[in-house]
């Protein structure tokens, strides 16, 4: 557009908040998020070189511009209310959660000083108390009240510890995955709504444990796979204290009676029934020799390291450590497992302390490598930063990229390598995937090589001289056997089966955000400014001195005939808000 100088150019436009008019609001049918905005016109002389106005809408995230450009003439200073000009866009479709900047200018623009004024405008989230009631936000489980009970009982006859999890669900979720984790115990189960309004999900284990996470993982319509879930911690003993506390009183209240009565009969006894001057009586002891014979085993600690890939790679991963935990009674270390330590410490600490752990001990750290981790090791060697989708998630973000800067340069060392365990799923990832540093200790292939890398968790060997070790129940022929290598198999065949359905799963799982800093004349980064782009001539409507301008939700194509205009989508309105009545064309 051409400039023309400052003495023939219309001063800058102002910002002005307009009450019930402006901000973000939900439209007519209250489906979808919108965003008004005002500005004015300075009632100077300059208003009679005004032809239009530009605003430049620009999404922060994506660089997606929208640029609307609105053609006018003023032959007044005032409006017939001998008020300002106030013009307004309405109706601007736009996300939760996302940053917009807006850029309005006038028409023509000064060759010599920048009249533009710019406001940036963050969409609040569907936490929000209007925007929560928008349908994207409902599809995305916005209004879900779980309203999560949990109740237990104890069968003291077969040890066995019964935990009810009791739900409402949401008219947006068909499916929830109910879950339930401590330090030794992960467990799951998914269920369908099938049009109940609420749901019950029982979890039989031993009661070895007190405290429990229990997690209710929806599947909305929106947001799929990366919803938000709802989470309570549960202490059985805490509870089993509670429910039997009267019960405990009773039996207390009972005993104490009868001590007490029997207390009161040996005073009488002794005071009225003198003991007579006899022979001594010598109580006996039984002589108890119980051998302490018992050898204490030490489980070993295992501190995984991994890459957050894929919600489906996640549960195999859990999956895993569930096997290694029932089968193989190892100790596990996750960050997935450990969340209450993780938030108290944050993930570089948690990441050092357990590492100085390992180093002290001839525990091990297993790395599994898989696509993800192949992608950030390329990127940390350029300088470059990748993330995922899960580790946005993630309360902890991205832990796999600080676990490599600690350990590789311990890594190389030769007298480390015992202290690390590489490994990949071959049937969902490739040798490929391995860093290069890996690539010089021995890359274990699960589950075909699982046997050999537990022999390697216990410090031992599977072939020794003369003869070769075998441990049931760890191979690849029958791993699966038992109920937590059952699930692990099955969750393997469902991340294979999705990459197969998927081919560029991976790049769909990438969270990309390229920037460019242009710095304008006042000093301030800011991103260039895109074209208005036309599909018809500018529109031009003089009428009774009225502005016409377009409910913008969408760039829609405007045509213009006998001043007549035809919006695909939206009503077109002439709006004078100093005082003339709205007119639908």
């Amino acid at each position: 557009m051409e400039k023309v100088p400052v003495q023939r150019a219309p001063t800058a436009p102002q910002w002005i908040h307009v009450p019930t008019r402006t901000g973000v609001l939900l439209d007519k049918g209250q489906f979808t998020p919108v965003l008004n905005v005002s500005w004015t016109v300075q009632a100077t002389a300059g208003i009679h070189f005004l032809q239009g106005s530009q605003i430049h809408v620009r999404e922060e995230s994506t660089n997606e511009t929208m640029c609307l450009e609105y053609l006018y003439s003023l032959t007044t200073t005032l409006n017939p209310k001998y008020e300002i000009w106030i013009f307004s866009l309405e109706g601007l479709i736009v996300q939760p959660e996302h940053t917009y900047e807006l850029t309005v200018q006038n028409i023509p623009e000064p060759s010599a000083k920048d009249y533009r004024i710019r406001k940036k405008i963050s969409i609040p989230g569907c936490e929000d108390r209007i925007i929560k009631h928008s349908q994207m936000c409902r599809e995305n489980g916005s209004l879900w009240e779980p309203l999560m009970t949990v109740d237990a009982s104890l069968d003291r006859i077969q040890k066995l510890l019964s935990i009810v999890v009791h739900f409402d669900t949401s008219e947006y979720s068909e499916k929830y995955v109910v879950s339930l984790q401590s330090s030794a115990v992960f467990s799951t189960v998914t269920v369908e709504k099938e049009n109940q309004t609420s749901l019950n999900v029982t979890f039989d284990l031993s009661p070895t444990r007190c405290e429990f996470e229990i997690k209710i993982q929806p599947f909305f319509k929106q947001c799929s796979n990366y919803c938000r879930s709802a989470q309570q911690r549960f202490d059985y003993c805490f509870y089993y204290t509670q429910r039997t506390f009267l019960v405990k009183m009773l039996i207390g209240g009972v005993f104490g009676g009868i001590c007490l009565a029997y207390f009161l009969l040996r005073t009488y006894a002794s005071c009225f029934y003198p003991v007579s001057q006899g022979q001594d009586t010598t109580p006996e002891f039984a002589d108890n020799n119980v051998p302490q014979s018992t050898q204490l085993v030490t489980r070993k600690k295992l501190l995984i390291i991994y890459s957050l890939d894929h919600p489906l790679y996640k549960n195999i991963v859990l999956k895993l450590c569930s096997f290694l935990m029932a089968k193989c009674g190892t100790e596990v270390v996750l960050d997935l497992l450990d969340s209450a330590r993780l938030g108290e410490i944050g993930g570089l600490r948690w990441l050092e302390w357990h590492k100085r752990q390992i180093e002290e001990s001839s525990d091990k750290i297993l790395i599994l490598c898989s696509r993800g981790v192949r992608a950030k090791w390329n990127a940390m060697c350029t300088g470059k930063k990748i993330q995922l989708k899960e580790d946005v998630l993630s309360a902890f973000g991205d832990l796999l990229v600080p676990a490599l800067c600690l350990m590789v340069p311990e890594f190389v060392k030769s007298a480390s390598f015992d202290k690390y365990i590489v490994a990949y799923f071959d049937s969902v990832s490739t040798e490929d995937d391995v860093p290069s540093p890996f690539n010089i200790a021995v890359r274990y292939r699960l589950m075909k090589q699982f046997e050999e890398l537990f022999f390697r968790i216990l410090g031992s060997e599977k072939h020794e001289k003369g003869k070769v070790n075998r441990i049931e129940g760890l191979t690849e022929d029958d791993y699966h056997v038992c109920p937590t290598g059952g699930a692990l198999r099955k969750a393997i065949e469902d991340f294979q089966a999705y990459q197969m359905e998927h081919p560029s799963w991976f790049e769909e799982e990438v969270v990309g955000n390229v920037e460019m800093d242009v710095q304008d004349e006042a000093g301030q980064n800011r991103l260039p400014l895109g074209p208005c782009t036309h599909t018809t001539p500018p529109l031009l409507v003089n009428l009774l001195n009225c502005i016409m301008f377009l409910t913008a939700g969408e760039v829609s194509t405007c045509i213009r005939e006998h001043n007549i205009v035809e919006n695909k989508r939206f009503m077109t309105e002439i709006d004078i808000i100093g005082g003339q009545q709205l007119a639908a064309l």
